[in-house]
């Protein structure tokens, strides 16, 4: 099926046409002129449809080229939509009655509605629908809002055919519809509507978003910092006690004490270090990572309730489509920032497989959960600020250069992203309490008793001698092309079930500066935790699911190794610099691929 967008010029056409088909279209020439136009396509409830942006046009009765040809082009059209600035209504609806003249399904859409508000332009949508006799909708070109109400629209409309006109009696007509729907009045912007308006801005919207970014950031490490500085002395005073007790009652040694409690430096026990059941366990559980669970979630439902978050998406649509991705992926990315198991539930959102699968392992790669993030943040901190910077720069630009790579090698197209944006409200206290308390039971449900079961499992694997026959086997490996030691072999054992007890047992072992950073990129791409796993296989399928672990391990061999041999020639600042290069440079390489491929299509 043919959807035609027709349009005054500058009305909005080419932004209702970027939302509904992306950004991956063909520009032709029309038959024997040089005048462009646009193709691309429409997915919607599994169909496929044709979308042309026929070139801008006042009238049918044409006067230059382009007319002539936008003219000519409606017989192709199975369905027509007349895009339609709101501001200036009379000037657009000459051009919407001379096409309702050819009896076509019809949907008229009026763009630009916000610009239209804000100046005090009231038009009755309802009324001008039952005058007009075909479907109206409002819309926003820049947001996308009201874009995902057009195919349902489209394949819905019915064909209304008009009597034809002359010139003085459509304008005559045109002025009584106005008179009719159309009300001015004057009002100035309201504080929401500004920002508003700013969080959506082409030029001043990422800014915004990286500040948010970062004062969100600023306020879980800082609040988190002294909430789990306060539950450390808890833990001392009210939990020290009784694990002193149990270590006496036990005999301060065997089997049984190791698996609860771990080692002890004297009378003295490290709840965090220890690596017991019952001491690093439930320590890191609880007085490490919680605070930081609870930080997250609290933020992260302001920000979804508050109507933000579907904005985020709409500004990274562009960015995320360079990786065979649209803007709605953010959401399932966003929340592996607190947990990767609710991240990669939310891609049985997105429509496609490609989607689904790409998003599934960029996700479940590159994007540490909020308790590795913190523990990573306290490892790597401590060595300075140019190694956070490096840490996270390494995990960038394998997200960039992974996401571009599957986007070509994976079959299949990217459809567009149809999004709603809500005004902003102000979020329901009530609602944001169920949310946290709903999403703080998961963790317990579905993250503690993991690494409790992980540690547990790691000491069993420590008694048996397991622990150090694998650190042998895998040497040259870990010392060889990571730089690393063998006992790092712990962590990783216990990373694949759970990656922040995995980041917190790094410490003991007395890694190097670079050392350190090596080791939590290594466990943040190489496999994901055990849970996340299993919803992995859950969603994606054994066959998928499987490819992605093939992709993990050589990412994860590329990474850490490229990492070790360019620290032994460069400073941390300096590979920093190097990885930038990398990125400018995959885009480049990547960006030529795409055009070089639509072209061949």
């Amino acid at each position: 099926m043919n959807i035609l967008l027709i349009g005054n010029p500058n009305v909005g056409k080419s932004a209702i046409f970027s939302h509904l088909t992306g950004i991956n279209v063909i520009t032709s020439n029309y038959p024997g002129t040089t005048v462009e136009y646009l193709k691309g396509y429409l997915t919607y409830k599994g169909e496929k449809h044709t979308v042309i942006d026929v070139p801008g046009t006042y009238r049918l009765d044409p006067e230059s080229e382009a007319e002539r040809v936008a003219a000519e082009m409606i017989s192709s059209g199975d369905i027509l939509v007349n895009v339609v600035d709101a501001t200036n209504l009379e000037r657009n609806l000459n051009l919407t009655l001379q096409l309702m003249e050819f009896g076509k399904p019809m949907v008229l859409v009026l763009n630009m509605w916000d610009d239209a508000k804000h100046k005090g332009i009231e038009i009755d949508t309802a009324k001008l629908e039952k005058l007009l006799g075909i479907p109206v909708i409002t819309t926003n070109g820049v947001t996308g809002e009201g874009v995902s109400l057009l195919p349902e629209k489209c394949l819905s409309a019915k064909g209304v055919k008009w009597p034809g006109l002359t010139s003085g009696e459509r304008w005559k007509r045109i002025g009584q519809i106005v008179h009719k729907v159309q009300n001015l009045s004057h009002r100035h912007h309201t504080f929401i509507e500004r920002i508003q308006d700013l969080t959506i801005h082409p030029v001043f919207s990422i800014p915004f978003a990286l500040v948010v970014l970062y004062l969100v950031a600023r306020f879980i490490i800082v609040l988190g910092e002294f909430l789990t500085g306060l539950l450390e002395k808890l833990f001392e005073i009210a939990y020290l006690p009784f694990i002193l007790w149990l270590s006496r009652l036990l005999g301060g040694e065997g089997i049984l004490h190791s698996l609860l409690i771990g080692e002890m430096a004297g009378d003295a026990v490290d709840l965090e270090g220890a690596m017991g059941v019952l001491t690093t366990g439930v320590f890191v559980s609880l007085g490490i990572v919680l605070p930081y669970i609870i930080l997250f979630y609290m933020v992260f439902g302001f920000l979804e309730d508050l109507g933000y978050l579907p904005r985020v998406a709409v500004i990274l649509d562009r960015l995320l489509h360079r990786i065979g991705l649209h803007g709605y992926s953010v959401i399932p990315m966003l929340l592996a920032c607190g947990c990767n198991v609710p991240g990669i539930l939310a891609i049985r959102n997105l429509e496609t497989r490609r989607e689904r699968f790409i998003t599934a392992v960029v996700t479940s790669i590159t994007i540490p959960c909020m308790a590795q993030t913190a523990l990573i943040m306290k490892a790597v901190g401590e060595r300075g600020g140019v190694f956070i910077v490096l840490t996270f720069a390494t995990l960038a630009t394998v997200w960039i250069v992974l996401g571009m790579t599957l986007k070509l090698a994976v079959k299949g197209n990217t459809p567009t992203l149809l999004l709603e944006i809500p005004p902003y409200r102000v979020p329901s206290v009530k609602i944001q309490l169920k949310k946290l308390k709903m999403r703080v039971s998961c963790y317990f449900r579905e993250a503690i008793p993991y690494v409790l079961g992980g540690i547990f499992l790691i000491n069993v694997l420590h008694v048996t001698g397991v622990i150090e026959w694998i650190g042998n086997l895998f040497s040259p490996l870990i010392k060889g092309i990571f730089g690393l030691p063998e006992e790092t072999v712990v962590a990783l054992i216990i990373g694949m079930v759970r990656k922040d007890a995995a980041v917190a047992l790094l410490e003991p072992i007395g890694l190097g500066d670079y050392q350190v950073v090596i080791a939590v990129v290594i466990l943040t791409l190489y496999f994901p935790c055990v849970a996340t796993f299993a919803i992995l296989l859950r969603e994606l399928g054994i066959r998928d699911t499987a490819m992605a672990a093939g992709i993990m391990l050589a990412v994860t061999l590329a990474a850490g190794g490229g990492l070790n041999l360019l620290g032994r020639i460069y400073s941390p600042l300096f590979v920093v610099i190097v990885e930038l290069a990398i990125i400018i440079i995959a885009t480049i390489v990547f960006s030529s691929i795409s055009r070089f491929k639509k072209e061949e299509v």
